[in-house]
């Protein structure tokens, strides 16, 4: 679903260009959940600007879903981002104008995938799916962190992306709403979506089915985690635990409000 090959990415500077990205090759499949781990300034959201079109490479290619996204431009870049791609942020980044499910309805509108009189109905079921559906008609500053995250999640799902990318999701959130939501990505992943997540805050090892490490904008570590047995195992995340496609995913652990200390960056 991922291939990226001789990725580089660098960025002038009064003493010399640095390396963010500095010749990085991954490939990763369809239904994964990779957790991009590593310090700050080790590249981990370079990558995952350069894997979502936001930025454009140095050198180096990306292919998703088949597409070349390095040779994209403009339009069709912009294009394929809205239908292939769902992002998910650190800091939500919902509009705080707009209702819960007028946020969620808002990619299918800018992309058209959803014809018009179907969006709200859409988007009330993603927002049951991730365990929200009575938060629909708030304003986002009326939802708790964890709250938000789903509702940013729900959105990232609006165009039946079949990638999802995640920077620093958990950063602003306690451990409890945490693990919530790295069980839902969990559960997204067991559906069949491909789920990339950069972090630097925890061991993810238990949601993850793989874990990436970079250091100084090179992959030193690439190794499965335990999750991945038990997905392939069971085909679900933990005993009782998530739901198929057109199910619930999670329970109300997002209830929990959000920390609002670290803010974390790479």
């Amino acid at each position: 679903m991922i291939s990226a090959r001789g990725l580089v990415k660098t960025y002038p500077l009064p003493a010399g260009e640095v390396a963010a990205v500095a010749g990085i090759d991954l490939e990763v499949a369809a239904g994964e959940f990779v957790a991009v781990v590593g310090r700050s300034g080790s590249g981990k959201t370079s990558l995952l600007n350069l894997l979502a079109g936001i930025d454009r490479p140095t050198a180096g290619e990306i292919w998703i879903g088949g597409q070349p996204v390095h040779a994209l431009r403009g339009s069709r870049l912009a294009a394929w981002r809205g239908r292939a791609i769902g992002l998910v942020f650190q800091f939500f980044q919902l509009l705080p104008t707009l209702t819960v499910v007028e946020n969620v309805m808002l990619p299918m509108d800018l992309c058209k995938t959803v014809p018009a009189r179907q969006q709200r109905e859409r988007a009330r079921e993603l927002l049951h799916r991730v365990g929200i559906a009575d938060q629909g008609g708030k304003l986002p500053s009326a939802l708790s962190g964890g709250q938000q995250q789903r509702a940013a999640i729900a959105r990232a799902l609006a165009n039946e992306a079949p990638v999802l990318l995640a920077d620093e999701p958990t950063g602003n959130l306690d451990s409890a709403t945490s693990d919530a939501v790295l069980e839902l990505f969990a559960g997204l992943a067991v559906d069949g979506r491909t789920v990339l997540m950069v972090t630097h805050e925890r061991d993810v090892s238990g949601y993850a089915t793989r874990q990436v490490t970079l250091t100084d904008g090179r992959i030193s570590a690439d190794t499965p985690t335990p999750a991945e047995g038990r997905i392939g195992a069971e085909g679900r995340i933990r005993a009782g635990g998530r739901t198929g496609a057109g199910g619930r995913i999670g329970e109300d652990a997002a209830d929990a409000p959000a920390l609002t200390g670290r803010v974390g960056r790479s």
